[in-house]
């Protein structure tokens, strides 16, 4: 893995765990699910037209259609509408966590379903992922954590390792920007129809919303999502997974810093747990690879 590659990985890890901490303030002050799909309308639209004026095309592969439909619902549907719903009324640095438990879940599925072989590193990761993360939600719950938004940031997480799995090795083939502006729109279409279902719109106006919905559309929403195809184009799939094991700490720091949320002993000790779990899963699964 070149110095480029680590770089970028680093850049990817702290934009991505980001997220939840501009999502916790846009969800303060305007309702999750129409927030999220204007998001995406921005971020999908400035996407699609960048990808056009690079010279990409929609006529994407079978392969790349099937991804990009996959991952605009599984993903950005349900994963980040979860999350942000969710986020109404439980603290950023909690949805960062158990969303980081993404790369374990994975280790898990292809271990359990898929007949992929793990060696002993990888089973005792997964081992440390269960302790480190009973260890936060022991803390949690007991301090009073919303049942409700903590079963939503969980059924989040397993479509997120779902679209994961099915999405294997299919954004190859080139147009990755245009794949990338493309999910984000399928991503938008679905929000939006959650939206007039199950949402009664509504929004007041303020700073920290404009900043933080424009930094969200911008930086996360699309620029995060560049940088992670393009770490699996250039160093593999599984390789570039390795840098999720940073997603616990920059998630958990990032909301401390700018929320001022809180961070106890057993937090940091579970974080620390969960960090080397993933670790220890994605090192394994290299040496397999």
């Amino acid at each position: 893995m070149d110095i480029r590659a680590i770089l970028m990985g680093l850049a990817f890890a702290v934009m991505w765990s980001s997220a939840f901490t501009s999502a916790r303030i846009i969800v303060a002050d305007a309702s999750p699910l129409m927030a999220l799909s204007a998001r995406y309308l921005i971020s999908g639209l400035i996407g699609v037209g960048v990808a056009l004026a690079l010279g990409q095309t929609w006529r994407l592969t079978r392969a790349q259609w099937r991804a990009t439909i996959i991952f605009g619902v599984l993903q950005n549907a349900v994963y980040l509408g979860m999350n942000f719903v969710a986020m109404q009324t439980v603290q950023a640095s909690l949805a960062a966590i158990i969303a980081s438990t993404m790369p374990l879940l994975v280790g898990l599925a292809t271990w359990l379903f898929l007949g992929e072989k793990l060696k002993p590193l990888g089973i005792a990761g997964l081992i440390a992922g269960v302790i480190g993360v009973a260890i936060i939600m022991g803390a949690r719950i007991s301090g009073g954590v919303d049942l409700t938004g903590l079963v939503l940031c969980g059924v989040g997480v397993v479509a997120l390792s779902a679209a994961t799995l099915l999405v294997r090795g299919a954004t190859s083939g080139g147009n990755f920007l245009m794949v990338v502006g493309l999910q984000m729109l399928v991503g938008c279409v679905a929000l939006s129809i959650a939206t007039l279902l199950f949402e009664t719109p509504h929004i007041s106006p303020s700073w920290p919303l404009a900043l933080a919905f424009l930094y969200t559309c911008l930086v996360p929403g699309l620029l995060a999502t560049v940088v992670w195809f393009w770490l699996v184009n250039r160093i593999g799939a599984t390789r570039a997974a390795t840098f999720h094991f940073l997603n616990p700490f920059f998630g958990v720091a990032i909301a401390w810093l700018l929320l001022g949320e809180p961070l106890g002993v057993q937090d940091i000790i579970g974080v620390a747990v969960i960090a080397l779990g993933i670790l220890a899963v994605q090192v394994s699964r290299q040496r397999r690879a």
